[in-house]
């Protein structure tokens, strides 16, 4: 809707550009805005002095006052959104159900069932010309007796297409919920967004969406702007651009310089307030969405044809900027999050590759399926009963071979297991939904699953373990350090007027303290915690800060430097009566107090303040008040003489030579919910690491308190210094084994920046200490978190506390800022890998026996004892309602007790096998009995060999009642994988698995009693049903005789669906290709790995030398990887000799020099230092730079080493021919080889 009004407002408004009545009573038009929006820099300044007059001007043309903003009239802000637009993109319109409809029709086998259903049905119809022919066409048409059944061949192909339409129809409809609630999702994100506006002289929060054209906005660090607009005023501003731009560089803006602010930049540094002068489609964001077409694609042209017909030179001017930068950097960043955010989740990409496994697997036992009985028939038919093929009789062939390529394709159809991925999207949209209600906003589909799997998790602390409600508990003023807030009598009143001022002014004045709104409740604490807790102090000293604010308003600030990561500090500097300028500073204490060269005595006067009394201060103050988990912040003040005027620019000296006021510490109380939280965490395998820019000394007791460090453990706790001390080596460079040798041991950062959080995730990840690759989850608030939290596996964002920037980089973003909500994202997380195990295991019990059955039923009776349309309902049974009823349980607080899995570990366990294996084998057993003696049994007719349209049997029916109800009962079994006895436990707090049991039991009923020709069904008796659900129930009592099998007796399963370790992988290459997923860091394989296969590689080579020598032949051929039979005991010896004194090596690190020792010279060294060492086959030989380091004249005269039968080897050290390649290398004169043939 938003899109049609605006593309009609343009039409309205290209009518009246230019001219003085501009419409609505505004000033200015929305085109004169939008041109002055393209300009930056001071051609922006001089536009709007040279049209307006200054800012005042623009904000009397728009009706607003810059420090009051709009009034908030109703009537007002309508019309504003009538003439300037709302502050909507219009988003792109959802898929339509028909045309989910129509995607799902696409799939292949749905394809081809339709046309293998319409020839079936076109066929049904013929009939052949003559009476007698009957005879002539064998058995072809000895079914048809009477004529009803001949009529009711049109049944099966028109049964068909129905469960073809109804399949379909499921599937659309899943994908039409899922779409729906993703974009619940996206508006709920959307409505989280808010801003701070001016309306009628207060500051208020807005959703985003309700910001209107000449609407003050108060922007802060962090904000994401939501909307254009132009610098009023400003503290020290600088925006991060690259977002529409793509320049990294942070960009500096100043009402006089630059003041142009743009919609999705984000605010870096600084603080200050703008007129939005652009909102939705017409801000610079909006163009470029309208541009990549977020819009609707024909008012878009009509739109930009317009703009093009009445204003050439703007239109132009304005079209290359917008699609040649910002088009590009749009898709820039799309590919760049693209490439952060893996596509497929790692659970999403087992699962494709399994039903791709499954599905070739199908595919072969149905092609076999059709093949075996069209020759069975031929074979039959013109071989042993010798009848010729009339023309006339072809229709009936072609009949009964469209009802074997049917057959086929039902084979296929039951054997693809196209529910894996729709169990994978309903398991996490069903969590989504349900972690809204534990505070987890996901933003990211995968992020939920991989937090099943998360071994690490780097906390920040302040609001995530803490209530983020500071109060200052303790201060030291005027030499006196005192453990609570003292009476303001005890101190003199200039300190006391100093402290009050220097508190009140240099604070951002949006942070405030409103009274408590219930009765006995806490004052609400607004702004910057931080702030709050020293305005607090100011309150507790029974002054007030607001008359203070008033005296001198935000305007007046003469120069800000806000806060930030580098500096620790903020400064705000004020111009006093008498010209000169006084700058008050707070900050981290150990930071300003070593500025401060002064502090103020007893009577609130400044006496010098050596080094020595600074350390005895650290000692005496700030340790202890951190040992109590305080944060210290130190205030403090410095005067200027107002001529000359400093250069306030040159930070370095400004920032110093401060006079210390005093020293207050603030509590900031760990959340009682933490403590416990940690401690399962801890149970379940995950290790919680505290990073924060606090004090050492607070952070380790707050990790004390909290319970993530345990006093006597052995665990490291040290600071940002320290920490890039250990990372680092000579040249600065962070180096992977020295992070190693840091991060298991480390359990609190301190005084981190943040870049220190990116390097500490990216080394976690990357580390190859362990067999599992970590996977790492990060929480943060602020934006310049933004680089840890994209690095990151999963990265929670502070919904409360959290700057948009840091939401915008994050996966999931924590509504109640609370640790403990961490843990139940974990808890979901865990839960969708095992509803996905649960389904799996169901589901590949029915593919096994329907594929089994189908496939030996057609090949020793010519007929499935399945029929295409039971398949297919099997296949909803399993493949859909089996999805939804696994997918949606509820997670237990059982998931918290195991380890991770971690992100190797094979998708069906041993377990799992076990259970697959033991239900197949019953199921099996059950059915071939029916089939072949069930006649017997029952004392019925024998379905077996019925011919074409011949009437349902009671045979068959039973054999596919009791199928399908094993199927139900193994449902029940199913919702347990991990070996449980009680299969029933807390099966009725998941209603929707209930009722699709009872559901779907009850539409059987009703196919097996109503459904006739079509489901090839005929009614049964009670005797029989109570015989098919007997049968069904056995299902239970099987599960807990395999239940009672322990794992250990069956060796074999250990193997089943696992993939083992790397270099045994199969086709380990072609694996990563198709699997980028799998991290770069987990392909490197580990320098020992190389070195081992290396040192076997020149000792195998060299027994094939020996033996070539000694056999007499060429041996040039003989070089091969695998050693020959022929080889002498003490050539074995050797190669044992030199595995264990290599394993000795391998044990112990600090052992290196023993592998080295075989390394006699240091060029192999080098080479060996290069972190990842592919195993050279022969075509990288060519181009290794470190090959060509091996000087020709050496090879022929080695130098004596001390293992001198290794000569000839040493030199041939880069013979590292991959495992798998068994050629020899190329002996050119370059490679190795030639050098160790030359050698010998």
């Amino acid at each position: 809707m938003g899109d049609l009004t605006n593309s009609d407002y343009y039409a309205k408004n290209q009518r009246n550009d230019g001219s003085s009545n501009h419409e609505g009573g505004f000033g200015v038009s929305v085109m004169e805005l939008r041109e002055l929006m393209e300009l930056r820099g001071s051609e922006a300044v001089v536009k709007i002095q040279e049209d307006y007059g200054d800012m005042d001007g623009l904000c009397q043309r728009l009706k607003t006052s810059p420090t009051e903003g709009l009034t908030g009239d109703v009537t007002d802000l309508d019309k504003r959104k009538e003439v300037y637009g709302e502050n909507l993109i219009p988003p792109k319109k959802p898929k339509t159900f028909l045309q989910l409809v129509w995607e799902a029709l696409q799939d292949v086998t749905l394809i081809i069932l339709e046309v293998a259903a319409l020839i079936s049905l076109g066929l049904s119809f013929y009939q052949p010309p003559g009476g007698d022919s009957g005879e002539s066409c064998g058995t072809a048409a000895a079914g048809a007796e009477d004529e009803g059944e001949a009529e009711a061949g049109w049944i099966e192909g028109a049964a068909i297409l129905l469960s073809v339409v109804c399949v379909v129809l499921v599937t659309a409809f899943n994908d039409w919920s899922k779409e729906k609630q993703f974009r619940g999702l996206q508006n709920r994100i959307e409505q989280e967004q808010k801003f701070q506006v001016v309306r009628g002289a207060q500051v208020i929060q807005l959703p985003v969406a309700d910001i209107v054209v000449g609407d003050i906005a108060q922007i802060k660090y962090g904000d994401l702007l939501p909307a254009d607009g132009v610098l009023i005023q400003g503290n020290d501003l600088k925006i991060d651009e690259s977002s529409l731009t793509g320049e990294s560089d942070h960009v500096k803006k100043a009402a006089d310089r630059d003041p142009m602010l743009l919609s999705g930049t984000h605010v870096m540094e600084g603080s200050g307030r703008m007129l939005v002068t652009a909102v939705g489609v017409n801000s610079q964001t909006g163009i470029i969405f309208t541009l990549l077409g977020s819009g609707e694609p024909g008012e878009e042209e009509k739109k930009e044809k317009k703009v093009k017909k009445q204003d050439g030179a703007a239109a132009m001017e304005m079209q290359p900027l917008k699609s040649a930068e910002g088009g590009e950097t749009e898709e820039k960043e799309k590919k760049k999050a693209n490439v952060s955010k893996k596509e497929k989740s790692v659970l999403q990409g087992k699962l494709t590759k399994l039903a791709v496994q499954i599905g070739k697997a199908g595919l072969v036992m149905s092609a076999i399926t059709v093949i075996i009985l069209v020759l069975y028939f031929a074979v039959d038919n013109f071989v042993l009963q010798k009848r010729p093929w009339l023309t006339e009789c072809t229709p009936i062939y072609v009949q009964y071979f469209v009802k074997f390529f049917i057959i086929g394709v039902t084979v296929l159809v039951v054997a693809v297991p196209e529910g894996l991925p729709l169990a994978v999207t309903i398991s996490l949209a069903y969590s989504v939904k349900k972690m809204m209600k534990d505070n987890n906003l996901v933003r990211h589909l995968d992020a939920c699953e991989t937090m099943g799997n998360a071994t690490t998790i780097c906390s920040d602390k302040t609001g995530t373990l803490t209530t983020n409600r500071m109060t200052a508990v303790a201060c030291y003023v005027g030499d006196v350090h005192y453990k609570e807030i003292p009476d303001p009598g005890l101190l003199s009143v200039k300190s006391l007027d100093i402290l009050v001022n220097a508190i009140s002014l240099n604070s951002a004045y949006t942070t405030k303290i409103l009274p408590a709104t219930k009765e006995g409740g806490l004052p609400i604490q607004v702004g910057n915690k931080t702030e709050c807790g020293l305005l607090g102090l100011v309150l507790d000293l029974k002054r007030d800060y607001q008359p203070v604010r008033n005296q001198i308003p935000e305007e007046k600030l003469y120069k800000v430097y806000t806060f930030n990561s580098v500096r620790k500090s903020m400064s705000t500097v004020i111009k006093l009566p008498d010209g000169s300028f006084r700058m008050y500073s707070k900050g981290a204490s150990e930071i300003v107090l070593k500025k401060c060269t002064k502090i103020l005595n007893q009577e609130g006067e400044p006496r010098v303040f050596r080094p020595r009394d600074k350390d005895e201060m650290v000692k005496k103050v700030i340790e202890p008040m951190a040992c109590d988990g305080l944060r210290t912040i130190c205030v403090a003040f410095r005067d200027f003489p107002g001529d000359p005027e400093p250069l306030w620019d040159n930070e370095n000296d400004i920032l110093n030579e401060l006079t210390a006021v005093c020293v207050v510490g603030i509590e900031d109380p760990v959340r009682p919910e933490v403590p416990s939280a940690i401690v399962r965490c801890q149970r379940a395998g995950i290790t919680v690491r505290m990073v924060t820019g606090d004090n050492i000394n607070t952070a380790r007791a707050i990790a004390i308190k909290c319970g993530i460090i345990h006093p006597g453990e052995d665990f490291l706790c040290i600071d940002g210094k320290e920490f890039n001390r250990r990372i680092r080596n000579e040249k600065g460079e962070v180096e992977q084994e020295r992070m190693d040798k840091v991060w298991p041991k480390l359990r609190v950062l301190a005084r981190s920046s943040p870049t220190d959080k990116h390097t500490l995730v990216k080394g976690i990840i990357d580390s190859c200490l362990t067999d599992q690759r970590q996977v790492v989850a990060v929480t943060g608030d602020g934006t310049n978190d933004g680089p840890a939290l994209k690095k990151a596996d999963v990265g929670f964002a502070m919904g409360i506390a959290g700057t948009d920037v840091a939401k915008e980089a994050s996966d999931i973003i924590l509504t109640d800022d609370n640790f403990s909500s961490i843990v139940k994202a974990v808890m979901w997380g865990r839960n969708v890998y095992d509803s996905i195990s649960k389904f799996l295991q169901f589901q590949l019990t029915v593919n096994v026996v329907a594929v089994i059955v189908a496939f030996t039923g057609a090949c020793i009776t010519q007929d499935s004892p399945l029929k295409a349309v039971q398949m297919l309902w099997v296949n909803l049974i399993m493949d859909t309602f089996a999805s939804l009823a696994l997918a949606t349980e509820p997670p237990t607080e059982a998931l918290l007790m195991r380890k991770p899995y971690g992100r190797n570990k094979p998708l069906i366990s041993s377990t799992m096998t076990k259970n697959i294996l033991g239900h197949g084998i019953y199921q099996l057993v059950i059915i071939f009995s029916l089939l072949f003696v069930g006649e017997q049994i029952f004392d019925i007719d024998s379905g077996r060999h019925a011919p074409l349209h011949s009437p349902p049997s009671e045979h068959y029916t039973i054999i596919f009642n009791t199928f399908v109800l094993m199927q139900l009962f193994n449902e029940i079994n199913a919702r347990k994988i991990h070996g449980e006895r009680n299969v029933f436990d807390g099966i009725f707090r998941n209603p929707i698995f209930c009722s699709i049991v009872f559901g779907t039991f009850a539409i059987q009923i009703v196919i097996v009693q109503f459904g006739g020709k079509p489901f090839s069904c005929t009614p049964l008796d009670l005797e029989k049903w109570g015989w098919c659900t007997f049968l069904g129930l056995g299902e239970l009592v099987w599960g807990q005789v395999i239940a009672t099998i322990p794992n250990s007796k069956l060796r074999f399963l250990r193997g089943a669906g696992q993939l083992t370790k790397k270099n045994e992988m199969p086709g380990d290459e072609d694996m990563n290709e198709d699997n980028e997923e799998i991290d770069h860091a987990e392909r490197e394989l580990r320098r020992g790995q190389v070195l081992w296969f290396r040192g076997l590689n020149r000792i195998q080579t060299q027994i094939d030398v020996v033996n070539t020598f000694k056999s007499g032949s060429s041996y040039q051929g003989q070089l091969r990887r695998q050693s020959s039979t022929t080889s002498q005991n003490q050539d074995i010896r050797v190669v044992n000799a030199f595995r264990s004194s290599l394993y000795e090596g391998l044990e112990k690190p600090d052992s290196r020099p023993s592998i080295h020792n075989f390394m006699t010279h240091p060029e192999f060294r080098i080479e060996d230092t290069t972190p990842h060492i592919p195993l050279i086959d022969d075509t990288d030989l060519e181009e290794d730079p470190a090959l060509r380091m091996i000087p020709q004249s050496q090879t022929g005269s080695q130098p004596q080493s001390p293992n001198k039968n290794n000569n000839a080897v040493d030199s041939g050290i880069n013979l590292t021919i991959d495992t798998t390649s068994k050629s020899a290398a190329s002996s050119s004169p370059a490679s190795p080889l030639h050098s160790l043939e030359t050698s010998l």
